[in-house]
């Protein structure tokens, strides 16, 4: 026993005397797992129902425009794509847990289009005018998808120097106010009156300020997310335990590093929350000034086709800005996930 102390080995010893096996254990999900899991096949199944209804189905007689292969075209990319994940998800768990979790709400989604098909193309229950067969919307996608990046990139260029300009004067006067009572008392009712009132109300006064619709754009985005990073930061601060800082300033840490190492850390859920909030309200404002003043972007595109009755160019630009600000929520939540590390465990998100 003092051999085994003293070495500080105990498993090599053992293995060499023949008491414990010297044989490599693999770790448990380490090695390749083959598993199939028949939910995977949800939203195929789906895609194969629409399209048979789509092949098998007659167009409605009173569809006075040229009918397209796109939606089918779009419906076998989809079923390539899946089928594809779904092999990937037999030698790996979390990609098959993940197509597991979402194979029911990607089924029902997939029938909801198809049915959408049905209605527009097939029985022309509604104005295609309005509502544009599917196949007419991919169209778009596939001729005019440059233009539409074009306005794209510009609406970002504004949507994100206004929301970093507004996060960080919300940041920083939601911080004043929850830290200090004399910034409460002067701010606080400037926030109170100013806050509450839409971001989008402001464009007639914007646009006589400021002599450029793009300058107007980016205070009235701005606007936007100051309002509820300021209100959400500041509630952060306010509800820190004051014992943190009374250790921290025993320890003779000041009034800077109070705020830095502790005020900001502890209100961060906070803060995100705010910035979240924010980016809503900052697409929403971005989307209102261009339709009125700015000549260029994705609110100014789906403005300009909707005053020529273009409605499937309408609708996808919709998709775009769906897609792109699901991207941008994402984003921002692993940020916060990577940030925050530390307090998961504590904190529900």
């Amino acid at each position: 026993m003092s051999e085994l102390l003293k070495s500080g080995n105990l498993t090599g010893i053992l293995k060499s005397r023949g008491v414990v096996s010297a044989e490599k254990t693999v770790p448990e999900g380490s090695g390749p797992e083959l598993f199939f899991d028949w939910r995977v096949l949800i939203p195929l199944a789906a895609l194969a129902v629409n399209l048979l209804v789509h092949t098998l189905t007659p167009t409605n007689p009173g569809y006075r425009v040229k009918e397209l292969p796109y939606f089918t075209i779009f419906l076998y990319i989809l079923i390539g794509v899946l089928g594809l994940y779904g092999a990937v998800s037999v030698f790996n768990r979390k990609r098959r847990e993940k197509l597991v979790y979402k194979s029911w709400f990607l089924g029902a989604a997939f029938l909801v289009l198809g049915l959408y098909n049905v209605i527009t193309l097939k029985l022309g229950l509604i104005p295609s005018l309005y509502f544009p067969a599917p196949e007419r919307i991919v169209q778009v996608f596939i001729n005019d998808w440059f233009f539409m990046l074009r306005c794209l990139v510009y609406s970002l260029r504004l949507l994100l120097g206004g929301f970093f300009l507004g996060a960080f004067v919300g940041v920083l006067t939601g911080t004043l106010i929850g830290w200090s009572q004399r910034w409460n008392y002067w701010i606080m009712p400037c926030i109170r009156i100013v806050g509450p009132i839409p971001s989008t109300a402001w464009i007639p006064i914007a646009l006589v300020v400021f002599t450029r619709a793009t300058d107007a754009a980016l205070f009235l985005i701005a606007l936007g997310v100051w309002f509820p990073t300021t209100i959400l930061t500041s509630s952060g601060i306010l509800n820190v335990r004051k014992s943190y800082f009374e250790v921290s300033s025993t320890l003779g840490a000041g009034t800077l590093r109070n705020v830095l190492s502790i005020a900001l850390p502890a209100a961060a859920p906070n803060i995100f929350a705010g910035l979240f909030n924010g980016t809503s309200s900052s697409f929403l404002t971005l989307m209102a000034a261009e339709m009125i003043g700015c000549k260029f972007g994705i609110g100014w595109y789906i403005n300009w086709q909707r005053e020529t009755m273009a409605y499937s160019q309408v609708y996808a630009a919709l998709i775009v800005i769906a897609l792109t600000f699901s991207l941008l929520i994402n984003i921002q939540f692993r940020i916060r996930n990577r940030v925050l590390s530390w307090q998961k465990g504590t904190i529900r998100w």
